[in-house]
C-alpha cells in the first residue's frame, strides 16, 4: 500500500497461538538431518509414542510413489463412510478435514460472531482462546478449574455457569489438556442439556480414545441440535503427520460448513492411513493399554524427584515443579540443551503460574531420558 493511499491501513495480524515442536530447531527446520530424531525426545509435543496399525504402515510403504502423486477423493467420501461405520453414526453427521485444527478454524469463525460470549475452561489447549478471542474477537469467559480439586471440572458448577454465562459457543475439551483430565460421559452429558437456547457447544474429543470405550459423546452429538464433537486421528491412531480429523454434529450445523471445506481437503496418504487405523482397533486398544502402564511409571518416577503431578487418563502428564527449585521456563531450557523437550504450560491458563510443565509419555526408554534431564535441572537449582 502506498505512502498516500487514503484507504485505512488494515489490522495487524495477531501473533500465533504458541504451540510444542521446538524440537524441530534441533532436527533442522528444513529438515537437514532427519536422522537426528533419534538424539531428541519430543515430549513438547503430544504425538503417539508407538508406530500407526502395520496396516497403515504397508499400505502406505507398498503404494507410497503413486500415493504421493495421485489426487485424493474430493470429499473424503470412503473415509467418511469408514468413519460413519466405526462410529455407528450416520454420513450425512460426518465432516472430514484436514486436521482438528482445520475444523476449528473452519467452524469457529461460523459459530461465533464478534464480541459475542464464548466460555471455555481454564486451564485448556491454547488455541481456542487464541482463535476466539484475538482472531474473531468474541468475549472470553473462563470457568476456572482448581488445582486442589486435581484440575477436575465439577458438571454441577459447570452447568451453573453455563446457565449464568448464556454464551453463543461452549467450548469443552474432553479430556482436557494440558491436565489430561477426563470429566465422564454422563457429567458431560448434563452440562449440555443446561445449554440455554441459542447456544451451542464444541467438544473437543482428540484424546478420548485413552479414557477407554463408550467415553465419547459422538452419537450424542449426532442426535443433538446444537452440539459438535471435533476428533482428531492424531495423537490416539499415531497420525500426527499426515493431518486427518473429522467432526460429528448435527446437519443443521455440519451443512452450511461443506461449502467452506475445499475439494481435496484432506490428502491421500491421510485417507489412505485413516481407513486403514479405524479398521484395525484391536492394535490400537493394546497401544492405549500399554502407555496407561508407561505413564503410570512415569509419574511415579516424576514423584520421586519432588513433583507434584497429575495423573489424567492420556499419554501426557501434568507437573507442578516444587517452589524452591527452578521455574518452568528454567527447567524447560536445561532439558531442551541435552536434547529433551517439554512444554512450559504457564500460557495455557491464568491459573498456572511459572512452575507447571507438561510432559508427552513415550517409550521407556525415552521416558528415562525425560526423567533423567528433569533430575538434572532440578539439582542445578533456580
Amino acid at each position: 500500500m502506498r505512502a498516500d493511499d487514503p484507504r485505512p491501513t488494515p489490522p495487524a495480524a495477531p501473533e500465533a497461538c504458541a504451540h510444542g515442536g521446538a524440537f524441530f530447531e534441533a532436527l533442522g527446520e528444513e529438515f537437514d538431518d532427519l536422522g537426528r530424531r533419534g538424539g531428541i525426545v519430543n515430549a513438547d509435543v503430544l504425538d503417539a509414542w508407538f508406530d500407526p496399525a502395520p496396516g497403515v504402515v504397508a499400505a502406505l510403504h507398498e503404494h507410497l510413489p503413486w500415493l504421493l502423486r495421485t489426487s485424493p477423493p474430493t470429499r473424503s467420501e470412503g473415509l467418511v463412510r469408514v468413519i460413519a461405520r466405526a462410529r455407528g453414526v450416520r454420513e450425512a453427521n460426518v465432516l472430514a478435514a484436514g486436521g482438528s485444527s482445520e475444523l476449528i478454524f473452519l467452524a469457529l469463525p461460523r459459530f461465533v460472531a464478534r464480541g459475542a460470549k464464548a466460555l471455555l475452561l481454564d486451564p485448556t489447549y491454547g488455541e481456542y482462546a487464541h482463535l476466539l478471542g484475538k482472531v474473531i474477537g468474541a468475549r472470553v469467559e473462563r470457568f476456572p478449574l482448581a488445582r486442589a480439586a486435581g484440575w477436575r471440572p465439577d458438571p454441577d458448577a459447570l452447568a451453573a455457569a453455563v446457565r449464568a454465562s448464556r454464551p453463543e459457543l461452549l467450548v469443552v475439551v474432553n479430556p482436557n489438556s494440558p491436565t489430561g483430565v477426563h470429566l465422564p460421559r454422563a457429567g458431560l452429558e448434563a452440562v449440555l442439556a443446561a445449554l440455554p437456547a441459542g447456544s451451542k457447544a464444541w467438544v473437543d474429543e482428540t484424546y478420548v480414545e485413552y479414557a477407554g470405550p463408550g467415553a465419547s459423546l459422538e452419537a450424542f452429538a449426532a442426535a443433538s441440535d446444537r452440539v459438535v464433537v471435533v476428533k482428531s486421528m492424531s495423537k490416539v491412531y499415531a497420525l500426527s503427520g499426515v493431518r486427518a480429523a473429522y467432526a460429528v454434529g448435527p446437519r443443521a450445523l455440519l451443512d452450511p460448513l461443506r461449502a467452506f471445506v475445499p475439494p481435496w481437503a484432506v490428502g491421500l496418504l491421510a485417507q489412505v492411513a485413516a481407513v486403514r487405523a479405524l479398521e484395525d482397533p484391536a492394535w490400537y486398544a493394546a497401544r492405549w493399554a500399554e502407555t496407561h502402564a508407561l505413564r503410570a511409571r512415569l509419574a511415579g518416577d516424576l514423584r520421586a524427584l519432588g513433583l507434584d503431578v497429575v495423573e489424567g487418563c492420556t499419554n501426557f502428564l501434568l507437573a507442578h515443579l516444587p517452589p524452591s527449585g527452578p521455574t518452568a521456563a528454567a527447567l524447560v531450557a536445561r532439558c531442551a540443551a541435552g536434547g529433551v523437550y517439554l512444554r512450559d504450560c504457564g500460557d495455557l491458563g491464568a491459573t498456572m503460574g511459572d512452575r507447571t510443565v507438561r510432559t508427552a509419555v513415550k517409550d521407556a526408554a525415552a521416558n528415562a531420558r525425560i526423567v533423567a534431564a528433569i533430575a538434572a535441572a532440578l539439582r542445578a537449582g533456580p
